[in-house]
């Protein structure tokens, strides 16, 4: 369901955010203050806070070449205004 309401172009990016920050983001926080965080499980949330942030922002037209392009990952972090997850941002 969430898939279907991410890819709908009728709803509007900074209600797309919202949910993610309401849905994704407060499910995976929470679930993580019961594991043991390594550096390999920090890199996977990342690289799927990524793919989330990749499908609600989608891609964009590059003028210069004349085609679509997906996002960079800074690029991204600037569009959210976040900064790559680590062990210290859990919730204690």
């Amino acid at each position: 369901m969430l898939q279907n309401v991410l890819g709908n172009k009728n709803i509007s990016k900074k209600l797309k955010l919202l949910l993610k920050n309401t849905t994704v983001h407060k499910t995976l926080i929470y679930a993580s203050e019961t594991w043991i965080l390594t550096k390999t499980d920090g890199k996977q949330i990342n690289i799927f806070e990524r793919k989330v942030y990749r499908r609600i922002l989608a891609p964009v037209y590059d003028n210069e070449k004349g085609n679509w392009r997906i996002l960079t990952n800074k690029e991204i972090y600037a569009m959210v205004k976040k900064t790559h997850y680590n062990r210290d941002n859990r919730v204690k």
